[in-house]
């Protein structure tokens, strides 16, 4: 956790409408790849604040899709968050973020997840306390090393200019965050991950956020639009199935933003729209050796540097 408490500029407004507007130009480009619109359904939190979920569900492309934005606040911290930072205790807090899930209904095309968010506490007669987080994580169910290597070198791309350091710092605490420990197993391939961030001061650091977002599209859509075509069958939609097990372990177990969101009196089912619609559990499943399905466990979740 940072220890720097320092003053926010009343930038509030240019974080939001950047969010805003990240929402619309990622569900704009959804639109176009899979050719059916997304609803928009706003919402309101009765303890202050509110948000607008954008949702695409039994596509062609996107069995579902989740492109969601929040901007909540309250006056006590929710347990996930004050068990961090107790001495936010009893100050004002305001979070707005984007977050998405992506479930595409091919199996070879890979899950994704994208989130970027702002967070401030004040006080009266205190200095604000905010900070920047956010990342994006890909879990493919059928792994091709050059879709992870893209999405690795997008995301170090998104990174190098506001620091060499942040990409192996930020891609190892991805590694780190996104493991189901009861399994021993990371959820996908990774990425890269951050929160807290606001060394660098108030216009640098919402401008790395910035470019985190504004990678998304270049780092996920060209693997989208390689791997929709390709054919599969019930084998290879019975192992997605079984695969969305993970994601939904990891979602309900071990995710702070769903703890948050949800411990907030955020609205659930915006919460959970990040779910995906058709999973599988199995007794003490093991892939056959030498199978694809097995190259994914060999192969793929250990983790590794993609870039070398």
């Amino acid at each position: 956790m940072p220890d720097t408490v320092t003053p926010a500029p009343p930038l509030q407004l240019a974080v939001k409408d950047y969010l805003l507007c990240l929402q619309a130009s990622i569900v704009a480009a959804l639109e176009a790849v899979d050719g059916k619109p997304f609803i928009r359904d706003t919402w309101e939190r009765p303890d202050g604040g509110g948000g607008i979920s954008r949702l695409l569900e039994d596509s062609t492309v996107l069995e579902r899709g989740g492109v969601g934005f929040s901007h909540v606040m309250g006056k006590n911290l929710p347990p996930s968050a004050a068990a961090n930072r107790p001495e936010l205790a009893g100050r004002n807090w305001e979070a707005m973020g984007v977050s998405l899930v992506l479930h595409p209904r091919n199996p070879y095309a890979p899950t994704v997840h994208m989130n970027v968010r702002f967070f401030i506490a004040t006080a009266e007669g205190q200095l604000p306390v905010w900070w920047f987080g956010g990342g994006m994580d890909l879990t493919p169910y059928y792994g091709f090393e050059e879709d992870a290597r893209h999405f690795h070198r997008t995301c170090q791309a998104a990174l190098a200019p506001f620091g060499e350091d942040l990409h192996p710092r930020f891609k190892q605490w991805c590694d780190d965050y996104f493991y189901l420990k009861h399994r021993q197993e990371a959820r996908g391939v990774g990425g890269i991950f951050f929160d807290d961030f606001n060394a660098p001061g108030f216009d640098a650091s919402f401008a790395m956020m910035q470019s985190v977002g504004d990678h998304f599209l270049p780092a996920y859509l060209p693997l989208l639009e390689k791997r929709i075509g390709m054919p599969y069958g019930e084998r290879e939609r019975d192992f997605q199935a079984y695969r969305r097990g993970r994601y939904v372990e990891f979602n309900l177990v071990f995710d702070r933003g769903t703890l948050f969101g949800l411990q907030s009196g955020g609205r659930t089912e915006s919460i959970l729209m990040s779910l995906p619609p058709i999973v599988k559990w199995r007794y003490n499943w093991q892939p056959e050796p030498g199978t694809p399905e097995a190259l994914l466990y060999t192969d793929f979740l250990p983790h590794r540097d993609w870039l070398t």
